[in-house]
């Protein structure tokens, strides 16, 4: 990530501090002034107020004034016109945003960083927003870069997602989850490895392009491998042998706004009260709206539309359907809220 906003007033602001080094000495070595008076006599000098001098001038002190009043009178009109430049075009308030975002990342935890913003990037990002999740992107292509700063709700860096910096940027150490959707499946490795080294506990999700990178990935340390165009040809084929299993779960998924979906919910927060206490005994349908449709206990087993004397561990997770408001309010039963 190149920081380039402060290179147009970074030089004249240097030639108006190198001048007044100039001036400071030459007084000094000319003249015989102390630092102090030097250093005085130089800005009354490069400022043209007008004061008289400390002390009668030399001849050779002279001319060096007169050197100092011609190159300082320059310098500052270059600084000027810079400064004005720098305002105008929109650079200073692109800098303060830019301080501004690195600030927000700065303070993020439990959030998702997301590798890459083309098409798949931004289908995961809408669906993250969605769902309220916290999120960075990464992403290196200066025309994506462009389209992201006129979107000042999301938080992003320019570089390269293989770079333990950028990542470490992103605050991937504080990070739940990383999602690399970059095209290059060599890259998406080089990501999920430094990834993987910098957060052991990271929740990895790695984009696939070759069925070969799938375990190359996995090894690495990815939790999970996907392959759009194997799950493309997949949908396909459903589509002929079960078309509206399909649509129906279409329907659940991927309709927008407050529609029913389905939820993954984890008993990591589970009020005390409420442990072993039976799914029938929570009331949920009643007290929510929401339904559990399955369970994921502390052994990896899934069971699937659990009976209602089903009793519940800190250690389950729970997949519910229901609205996003419904699964809000059993969240808040769960924890006892």
């Amino acid at each position: 990530m190149k920081n380039t906003s402060l290179k147009s007033i970074f030089i004249p602001l240097s030639l108006l501090f190198l001048i007044l080094i100039i001036g400071t000495i030459g007084f000094v070595a000319i003249e015989h002034y102390s630092f102090i008076d030097a250093f005085y006599m130089t800005i009354i000098t490069m400022s043209t107020v007008g004061f008289g001098t400390l002390h009668p001038l030399s001849i050779t002190g002279k001319f060096f004034t007169v050197f100092l009043i011609i190159f300082s009178f320059g310098i500052f009109a270059f600084v000027a016109s810079e400064i004005a430049k720098y305002i105008i075009s929109g650079k200073l308030q692109d800098y303060v945003k830019t301080h501004n975002k690195y600030k927000r990342i700065e303070k993020l935890s439990n959030h998702i960083i997301v590798c890459g913003f083309d098409r798949n990037g931004k289908q995961v990002v809408n669906e993250l927003i969605k769902y309220k999740e916290k999120l960075v992107i990464i992403e290196k292509n200066e025309q994506i870069i462009k389209d992201l700063h006129k979107s000042s709700h999301r938080l992003f860096l320019e570089g390269d997602a293989s770079e333990d910096e950028v990542l470490i940027k992103a605050g991937i150490k504080t990070a739940k989850a990383l999602i690399t959707t970059l095209p290059n499946d060599a890259t998406n490795l080089f990501v999920v490895l430094s990834a993987r080294q910098l957060n052991k506990k990271l929740t990895i999700i790695s984009r696939a392009s070759s069925e070969t990178s799938f375990s190359k990935l996995k090894q690495a340390g990815a939790n999970n491998v996907i392959m759009p165009d194997l799950i493309g040809g997949e949908r396909m084929a459903k589509l002929i042998i079960s078309p509206d299993i399909i649509r129906f779960l279409e329907q659940i998924q991927l309709v927008k706004g407050d529609n029913v979906k389905i939820h993954e919910i984890s008993c990591d927060k589970l009020a005390h009260g409420l442990v072993n206490k039976s799914i029938e005994e929570l009331n949920v349908r009643n007290v929510s709206g929401a339904n559990i449709i399955g369970l994921k206990t502390e052994t990896g087993e899934y069971v699937l539309n659990p009976e209602p004397t089903y009793k519940l561990s800190s250690q389950y997770k729970i997949f519910t359907l229901g609205t996003l408001s419904e699964i809000e309010k059993f969240k808040s039963i769960l924890s006892n809220e």
